[in-house]
This record gives C-alpha cells, structure tokens and sequence, in this order.
C-alpha cells in the first residue's frame, strides 16, 4: 500500500462542490471515477484537504489516495488528465509518507476572493468573480482587514447551522490588492471555518459601500453570531489558492 498525494485544479462551475454528493455530480466523485482505471473498476476514497462549496475553484486543491499499484506518480498524473474533464486537472502528483492525510495533516491554507468592478461585467469573467460595480472605500476596507488578522474566535464569519464548535482560527494574511479593475482578497490562516472567506468578503464590501464602520471589527468578532457579520460573497468569486504542509 502507498499514499499518493495530489494538486488539482478546478473550475468549479456547474459542480456541486468538492465532496461527494447523493444527487448531485461533486468534484471528489469525478476525479475519484478517473481513478478507477488503475483500481479495477472500483473506484478508491479520494480525501480532499478542502471541501470547497458549490461554484468554487481551485488552483491548489490537494487530495490523497491509499493505492496497491506501481505506476508511478507521474504516469498517475498523465493518465488522469486523459480520463478527466477540461474543467478538472491534476496538476501535481507525488509519493507521499504513509500515512498522509490530504486534510488531517494540513498546517494551513490560501484563498483569493475576487472583485470585479467594471461598470459592465464581462459574460467571460461572470463565473470567476462578484460584480461590484459602486465605488468602494479601500482604506476603510483595509482597516477592517487589518482587524481581522490575527488569532481570534471567527464563529461570526461562520456559516449558519455549521456543526463546529471549535471556531478560533489564526488568520495569518488578510490583503486587499487593487489589479486594474479588479480587487482581489488574499487570505491565508492556519485553517478556515465553512463559508469563513467568503463572509470576510461580504463584510469587507459592506464596509467599503458605507454600510458599516471598520472599526466595528472588534465587536462582530465578539458578537460569536452569524447575524454580526455582512453578506456572504458570491462562491464563484473564491479560489483555494494552496494548502500548506
């Protein structure tokens, strides 16, 4: 038995999410049904260090398989690309230590929320970011970004009716980047609660529109209640960008 540790990347749209799904088609089924050439048929447990919603991509998702085969990592890699979709790529592909787990041994992981603030949203660019077409406050939104980093109890920018009780997270980067027309959100902790990016996002623009004071920061995170925080941001706009080890 031999661990194989791979980086895909993805285009999450028209995919209910990473994981397996009863009556939807997820991300883990169909690379997991491209593996089943090496496996005899039966397809392996792939695990996913992400488990990103409906709509969201990836550039480095990392998952793991448990395998008997010799083929090696790199062959894996080439014949999975034959067998996948255009919109789903295995983009890496390693041995790994026994053992390895794609989400149990992560240490951390990136994200980029993408802004698009073109007064008309391009049809090319609508699966790939939030329009934002209003003026937005950088420096309040900043302010408010900065309020974030650190170690606190995030059970604010959680989503409603999420199981996990266990909500302090450290957030190691919070950047608001200005590329032309757009705004991207780089986030980077040690671990993210669901939907936490997404609703950090939602927040910052609330706060850059005026609808609320950057310095109300402090107070949301104490609040410990979805309702303190802003709207949750679009999925389409979020992409796991690497996962740390």
């Amino acid at each position: 038995m031999r661990t194989l540790k791979l980086t895909l990347a993805y285009d999450g749209s028209g995919y209910a999410g990473w994981q397996r799904q009863e009556n939807a088609l997820a991300i883990q089924q169909v690379v997991e049904e491209a593996f089943a050439h090496f496996t005899g048929g039966k397809a392996p447990t792939i695990s996913g260090a992400g488990r990103t919603d409906a709509g969201v991509h990836a550039l480095g998702q990392v998952a793991s398989v448990n395998v008997e085969f010799d083929h090696s990592a790199s062959a894996v890699m080439r014949a999975l690309n034959v067998r996948l979709p255009d919109a789903i790529r295995a983009v890496g592909a390693v041995d790994a230590p026994t053992g390895f787990h794609a989400r149990f041994n992560a240490t951390g992981k990136s994200y980029r929320y993408r802004i698009q603030r073109t007064p008309v949203m391009s049809p090319f660019e609508r699966l790939y970011g939030w329009h934002v077409p209003w003026s937005l406050d950088l420096d309040a939104m900043r302010a408010a970004a900065a309020a974030l980093v650190g170690r606190h109890d995030f059970a604010s920018f959680q989503a409603s009716g999420t199981k996990i009780t266990e909500t302090t997270r450290t957030l190691e980067r919070l950047e608001i980047q200005e590329s032309g027309s757009e705004l991207l959100i780089h986030a980077e902790g040690d671990g993210f609660l669901r939907q936490m990016v997404r609703i950090i996002a939602g927040t910052l623009v609330d706060v850059g529109s005026g609808q609320r004071d950057a310095a109300s920061m402090p107070g949301v995170l104490a609040a410990r209640n979805r309702e303190a925080a802003g709207k949750t941001a679009p999925a389409h706009g979020l992409t796991l960008v690497a996962v740390r080890y």
